[in-house]
């Protein structure tokens, strides 16, 4: 059986792979709820739903 130490490279490349998966995977939520907000502005632009472009604009502002 093999032994990994603590200290080890191997230890340190599993922790820097979580770190960049973790990142990314943020990074495409967040793509994601912005490009969900955006189609949301364009239909309430379409409505004329002022009080709710307001609303949105504001979230996406808050987001990015």
């Amino acid at each position: 059986m093999e032994k990994k130490l603590l200290n080890s490279p191997q230890h340190s490349d599993e922790n820097a792979d979580s770190v960049v998966a973790e990142m990314f995977l943020k990074n495409a939520l967040l793509e994601f709820k912005r490009e969900k907000i955006r189609k949301e502005i364009d239909q309430t632009l379409q409505d004329g739903n002022k009080e709710l472009f307001l609303k949105l604009t504001e979230e996406l502002k808050n987001i990015s």
